[in-house]
């Protein structure tokens, strides 16, 4: 193992390590960090000491190893875990064990490990490792559901032989698949950039719902998960960022003012008391049809076929295009499933704005509810960048470079 292709030169990393057999692997990631020139700083939980001693790990990243919230001893150590937090570039831990995985996804926070990951604004990634029945248990398994829907990645186990003479899954994954990943997302800018300080940032994102009656609706498969990554990464650079989302259950970016709508027509009010952003950025999937008229009472199901009669919504992206102030940047998004360059471009000149970020349903890795996308930016100057299929935090980041740098 010889670490990352490329430079990681000041870097920031937090290493968790946690009480698993898999903890004696720690000094090798911190090595092979290291040699990549990335600033490892290692926190160990209680139990993970019995396996792999702070002297070691301490001695490999050149850095007092921490465990505990509150040393003994140790004066200004209170707010340490908060320091941490806003320091990093990324967060990992591995191993995970259930324990800790049960503890993040509940909000505990009874170890440095804990509390840093709790504090911290940076991704974190999550390598859990344990015996094959514990890791597909229904209670694991919600657990880690739950920590993707706080926005931490999962990277998953491999199958193989364990510890306690089983073959199943619940492996550490490979120390190279888990130093590639982890260089992957440190390598977009660092959380250190604050080029959007003093600038107002617009985003939308999620789905909208156009009511049929009082519990039915019309809509569609976004999660907002691609407008949320654009926020945060907006806030991340020192933006005054604003979040208008449609149903969805992610929770706020750190730093972000987020107002929660549910039709086309709150969302395009929203929009409006809040048009004057320097930067709007329409990764909502809002609705384009809505029912003409809504029933006030459930409608009961009759043997007789439904008709239902639909006219359009406001066109949000059109509207603020047509008002575009000097000097304001205007982007909007695009899903396609045929000749998407073709309709991103008209779109793009349509509504007279400065970039397109297209995306086809089809392809691989793209659409909605993934953790991934696949994207073409197209820019009113001719411009054009294809995106290979990203984690849309690192995508979020990499457009933001593109269209802002």
């Amino acid at each position: 193992m010889d670490g990352p292709s490329k430079s990681l030169d000041g870097r920031r990393l937090i290493l968790g390590v946690t009480g698993g057999i898999a903890a004696y692997k720690s000094a090798e990631l911190v090595r092979l960090f290291k040699k990549a020139g990335v600033d490892v700083r290692v926190l160990l939980t209680a139990d993970a000491s019995r396996f792999v001693t702070p002297l070691t790990l301490g001695t490999l990243s050149q850095h007092p190893v921490l465990s505990e919230i509150f040393p003994e001893d140790e004066e200004g150590t209170w707010t340490k875990h908060i320091e941490l937090g806003l320091w990093a570039d990324l967060c990992l831990i591995a191993p995970a064990t259930a324990q800790t995985i049960s503890k993040l996804a509940n909000g505990q926070c009874d170890s440095m490990v804990t509390a840093v990951a709790l504090a911290a604004r940076c991704p974190i990634l999550v390598c859990p490792a344990m015996d094959h029945d514990m890791y597909l248990h229904p209670a694991t398994q919600s657990n880690l559901d739950r920590l993707r829907a706080f926005g931490y990645e999962i990277l998953p186990p491999e199958h193989g032989e364990l510890a306690s003479g089983l073959v199943g899954w619940g492996r550490l994954p490979d120390l190279d698949t888990i130093v590639a990943r982890s260089s992957e997302i440190m390598s977009v800018r660092p959380i250190s950039d604050q080029s959007l300080s003093g600038k107002r940032v617009l985003v939308t994102a999620g789905p909208t719902r156009e009511a049929i009656d009082p519990v039915r609706f019309i809509s569609n498969g976004s999660t907002g998960s691609m407008g949320f990554a654009l926020a945060q990464a907006a806030a991340g650079r020192g933006a005054d960022v604003t979040l208008i989302a449609g149903p969805s259950s992610l929770p706020t970016p750190a730093g972000v003012k987020r107002i929660d709508v549910v039709s086309a027509t709150e969302m395009a009010r929203a929009v409006s008391d809040n048009a004057q952003a320097d930067v709007v950025i329409m990764a909502a999937a809002v609705a384009d049809f809505r029912p003409a008229t809504a029933s006030h009472s459930k409608i009961k199901k009759k043997d007789a076929v439904m008709s239902l009669s639909l006219e359009p919504t406001t066109d949000i992206l059109k509207s603020l295009g047509a008002s575009k102030r000097e000097g304001q940047v205007l982007i909007g998004f695009a899903m396609e499933t045929d000749d998407a360059e073709a309709n991103a471009r008209a779109k793009l000149e349509a509504k007279n704005l400065d970039w397109i970020v297209v995306n086809n349903l089809r392809e691989k890795g793209a659409g909605f509810g993934t953790s991934t996308n696949k994207v073409t930016l197209l820019g009113a100057d001719g411009r054009k960048e294809d995106f290979p299929v990203l984690d849309k935090r690192v995508l979020a980041s990499r457009l933001l470079d593109a269209i802002l740098g």
